[in-house]
């Protein structure tokens, strides 16, 4: 054990006992300080690898009005886009539980409406006064989109390249036309 301490304090380095209940115990000449550094540069790694996905929840009412409802669908589509599920649940009153259909009516229609960025992970289902649905964000759907989207954007591009180039030819076609017309007045011997 002093020759192996005499060596690390030679080399500049830390003698570290890695097995302590081993006969005779076992140690390791290393730099401890950069050991250290780069455990917590690993563990700050897998921490940020890792993903941390909460369920938000987003309440409707059976009789939402269309504004309410396109922002809360709104924001329904910007947590999968940040990835997190969402529960949805629409919220039953009085009379209101003796229509259910209409409950299943606005949980398919936000289905519908954030198909480019979800997929229904628990389908819709009375739980009480509340029907509820779990959306979970899809990557797939939404690298489609994406893929969509960016089609879409180049065709319209090409579009406008076209008409552009098509009013180019023809302001070149007019301004030829009014060039080969002579200018000025007529040469005419009018009576003087």
């Amino acid at each position: 054990m002093p020759e192996a301490l005499a060596l690390a304090r030679d080399l500049d380095l830390d003698l570290v006992e890695v097995a302590d209940k081993a006969e005779p115990p076992v140690c390791r000449i290393m730099d401890y300080g950069k050991y250290k550094y780069e455990a917590a540069q690993k563990a700050k790694e897998s921490r940020r690898k890792s993903t941390n996905v909460s369920v938000k929840e987003m309440k409707y009412r059976p009789k939402i009005g269309a504004g309410d409802f396109t922002t809360k669908t709104r924001k329904v589509s910007k947590f999968l886009g940040e990835g997190h599920k969402v529960k949805v649940t629409i919220m039953f009153r009085g009379r209101e539980m003796a229509h259910p259909e209409l409950g299943k009516k606005i949980l398919d229609q936000v289905a519908d409406d954030v198909a480019t960025v979800a997929r229904v992970e628990v389908v819709p289902k009375l739980d009480g006064r509340n029907m509820i649905m779990v959306l979970a964000p899809d990557k797939r759907a939404q690298a489609a989109h994406a893929a969509a989207e960016k089609k879409a954007a180049e065709e319209l591009a090409a579009e406008q390249d076209l008409t552009r180039l098509s009013e180019a030819q023809t302001e070149i076609e007019t301004e030829g036309a009014a060039a080969a017309q002579p200018s000025g007045p007529p040469d005419n011997p009018a009576v003087s």
